[in-house]
């Protein structure tokens, strides 16, 4: 389900695709927190939000899904044109990848400032 590293906590909202016993029984097995937002209450993490509206209202809705494995393609496909072709207004204009790399890269050079003494 996830590339690389599993989350330890996922944030979502209390839609029918987050209040599932599969995804409940996953998380558990999986040793991941689902950290659920107020019923009523789309603030408590617009990021999130805004997440679900783009991925109901660009993939879920837009396409007929004809098997598991025809769904993993079509949402890997939405998933890759979101993070990396896809700027982000919030972003600073910037891709998801983009983005995470530069936090990366200034994270890598706060690092090295501070271990060579210089500020």
């Amino acid at each position: 389900m996830f590339a690389g590293r599993k989350p330890h906590r996922i944030q979502v909202d209390n839609g029918s695709e987050f209040i599932s016993k599969a995804l409940d029984k996953w998380a558990y097995e999986n040793n991941v927190t689902l950290d659920f937002s107020r019923p009523g209450k789309p603030t408590d993490n617009p990021f999130i939000e805004s997440f679900n509206g783009s991925f109901r209202d660009e993939c879920l809705n837009t396409h007929w899904f004809l098997s598991l494995s025809d769904t993993r393609k079509k949402i890997e496909t939405w998933r890759k044109e979101y993070n990396d072709f896809r700027p982000h207004s919030s972003l600073e204009n910037m891709t998801p990848n983009d983005f995470a790399r530069t936090q990366i890269n200034h994270s890598t050079s706060q690092i090295s400032l501070k271990s060579t003494g210089t500020d």
